[in-house]
Formats: C-alpha cells, structure tokens, sequence
C-alpha cells in the first residue's frame, strides 16, 4: 500500500470517527462501576488514561474521583477535543493531555495510582499492555483495562474468521490467566452490557450512512466499518468486552497451593494465629472430606526464609443447593501478622478460584477487612447463613461479574458443625 494510499484511509477513518460520544463500546456507568472496583484510591489519584481518544473516562475521572489526569492518544484532534471539553467543564487543573504512543511512555517507574485503558489495551495486546504499563503503577496502585474476548465456548466459524482477521480473542478465563502470570490479583471483572455496544455502533452506523463515499479512502473505510456493524448484529452473543481491575501483586510474599510437605506448618500456622485449636482441626477435617475440599484452593504464603507465614482455604459449600465456595479459614502467624500476609494470600486463593470457575464466594468475617477484596453483605444477594449472625459479618463475592447467582440458606461442610 502506498503512502498516500495509506494515508487517505487513515483521513477517511478519522473523518468517519470525528465527533462521536465515544471510540469503542462503553458508557459513563461503566466506567463508574470499573472505579468501583478499582477500590478506595488516595484522596486525590494520580490516574493515567491511556488511548484516551476524546477523554470521556478522562472527564469521569477527574470530576467525580477528583483524579489529576494525564490523557494521552496519538491522535491530536482527539486530544484537541478533550482539550475543549476540559475547558468547557472548569476541569483544566485535574486535566492535562499528551500527544504519544501508549507503547511508549516517558514517565518514571511508579508515577500514577491509577492506570485506565477502556477500549485500547487491543493496540498494544492484553499481554504486552500489562507486562509495560506495570511499572507506571505506585505501591497499592490499580491498572483497569477493558478487553474484547470470547463470550461462549466455540465460536462460529464466522465470528472467529472475522476476529483472526482482525485480532485474536481469548476467552475471559485465558485473559484472567494471563493477568495473574502476569504478576496481577484480579480485583473485579465486569462484563460489560450490550447499551455499551450500542452507544457506540448507534452514532457509528448512522455517521456511515450520511458519509460520502466518493471521499477518498472513504469507500474502503464504509465496507470494513458496515462489516464490523453486521458481525455484531450477527454474532454479538459470541464476544464482547470485559473490563478487569487489577493489581500487582505484593512481591513480599511468595504464595502458592499448598503441598503434602506443608501440612503440618499448616497446622501449625493456624494453631498459633487463634486462640484455641479449633481452627487447624477445621483444616484437617475439611482436608480429609472429598465433598468439601476444592483441590487447588488451598493456599499458603511463603517468609522470605521459605516458611509457611499465611493460610487461606476455600472450600465447597452450597446455597440453597447450588453449589459456592466458602473462604475460612484465613491465618497469619503471629510474627507476620499486620504486614499484608493475610492479603496476599487471600488474595492469590481467590484467583484461584476465578480460574477454577468458581462464581460465588461467602466469608463470615471481619466486616472492616473483607470489603477490600470485593465482598457485600451477603444479604444484598439474598443468601443468609442458618444460624445469627451480624449481617454485615456475613458476605458474598461474584467473582465472574455477573449478577446470576443463586439465593437461599448457606449449607456449609460437616465439618463446621453448623
């Protein structure tokens, strides 16, 4: 292709694309309920958006997280447009643009609490975009990207042509997968709806049919964009974007599944974090019964001399007969304790889970401490234990995003005695 050639599809794709509310399928509700997952952020973030096209995140940010924003896209009119809406709202102390490639950035290792890429992670590929953007993040920093996979186990053969074409797609537990080999915890997924979808194709296909296709380039750009319009309408159902919030994981603490060799510090490790034995027998019985032990979800985390200085354990239950999974107990031995064991350990088991299937998660704990991982009050779900408990001690976590999760009475393992 020639540059010229090159040059007017490039004009003819902007032209098409100028002035659109967005550049890819998303809204203002999604990226409030990204920010949520993301988690509590310093009173005034450092957040950088990357491929910010004309800076609806960027905007969100800033007015409602009180975020000082860096945007930043390679396509100055996009920039020029944030730039005026930036103006137009009062924002211009929480906002500033930079014309550069995403792929390579000048700033310095550690500069930004949040990293944001709804809808462009793709220019660079999931892998690469977490292996690159890591290092911008602070210690607690959180990077929330948004990725296009693979919604149903086997595509149809249209839908995977049309993509292998274009880009590859994985399906959301290979992209959890990569995240967590990637050195992340995965904080939250959130599929995003199909008015994402809309309120980006709706303005796209009608600009498409008031374009001029004698415009040069403009021909091409109209078949390839009335194409990618007909394959959603066509095989929307078989993909779609998920947006991940993530957060690398505390290099202080080694964490792996447990192996027949830490049985013992297990036990160990949970006698000593409680103030009577009842724990650790806990463990035992629930290790030593087929129907309660998940393999796979046992997880320990390792003192820099190899030791076992933290436990977490997930294991079946059911609600209302469907089954869930339960996190307890969660143990920290006494030296380590108050230096983010817990968290970290807790933290890896329930990426474990997310990449065994699990949906639903219940923890009967500390009501200050658990919200950090993402978990409710169990009662806004409809699930309750058997016996009293405090309601705000009694929570549930989705761990695939979704709202479909069964309602009822918790049956836990024998082994609880409850």
């Amino acid at each position: 292709m020639s540059d010229s050639t090159s040059n007017a599809l490039r004009d003819a794709f902007f032209a098409l694309h100028h002035g659109l509310p967005r550049q890819g399928p998303g809204s203002d509700a999604t990226t409030r309920r990204l920010l949520a997952l993301a988690g509590p952020l310093p009173e005034r973030p450092r957040a950088l958006d990357l491929g910010c096209g004309p800076g609806r995140s960027a905007l969100l940010l800033a007015a409602e997280a009180g975020a000082e924003v860096t945007a930043v896209d390679l396509h100055q009119p996009f920039l020029d447009e944030l730039r005026r809406a930036v103006d137009a709202r009062g924002l211009g102390d929480l906002i500033r643009t930079l014309h550069a490639d995403m792929g390579e950035l000048p700033f310095p290792d550690g500069s930004f609490d949040l990293v944001w890429a709804e809808s462009s992670a793709y220019a660079l590929g999931f892998d690469t975009a977490l292996r690159s953007w890591r290092r911008l993040l602070a210690p607690g920093g959180t990077l929330v990207l948004t990725e296009c996979e693979w919604t149903v186990d086997e595509p149809s053969q249209e839908a995977r042509a049309f993509w292998d074409a274009h880009y590859q797609l994985r399906n959301r537990r290979a992209n959890t997968a990569a995240a967590i080999e990637g050195g992340y915890h995965v904080l939250g997924v959130l599929p995003q709806p199909e008015t994402d979808w809309d309120a980006y194709y709706g303005p796209l296909a009608e600009r498409a049919d008031a374009a001029d296709p004698g415009a040069p380039g403009m021909a091409e750009i109209l078949v390839s964009t009335r194409a990618e319009l007909a394959m959603r309408r066509d095989h929307g159902g078989e993909y779609g974007y998920t947006g991940y919030a993530l957060r690398p994981a505390d290099a202080r603490w080694r964490t792996r599944p447990e192996t027949a060799d830490d049985i013992r510090s297990v036990r160990d490790v949970n006698a000593a974090a409680f103030e009577t034995p009842a724990e650790a027998e806990l463990v035992d019985a629930l290790r030593a019964d087929p129907g309660a032990w998940l393999p796979g979800l046992s997880f320990v985390a390792e003192a820099p001399d190899g030791s076992v200085a933290g436990y977490a354990l997930i294991t079946r239950c059911h609600v209302d007969g469907v089954p869930a999974a339960a996190l307890a107990p969660v143990a920290v031995a006494p030296r380590y304790q108050r230096q983010g064991v817990g968290e970290a350990v807790t933290r890896a088991v329930l990426d474990a889970a997310r990449l065994r299937g699990e949906r639903l998660v219940l923890v009967l704990g500390h009501p200050e401490y658990y919200p950090r991982f993402g978990f409710a009050p169990a009662s806004e779900y409809g699930i309750r234990p058997s016996f009293d408990v405090p309601d705000e001690a009694m929570r549930a976590l989705v761990l695939d995003g979704s709202g479909s999760i069964p309602s009822g009475t918790i049956q836990y393992a024998a082994a609880f005695g409850v």
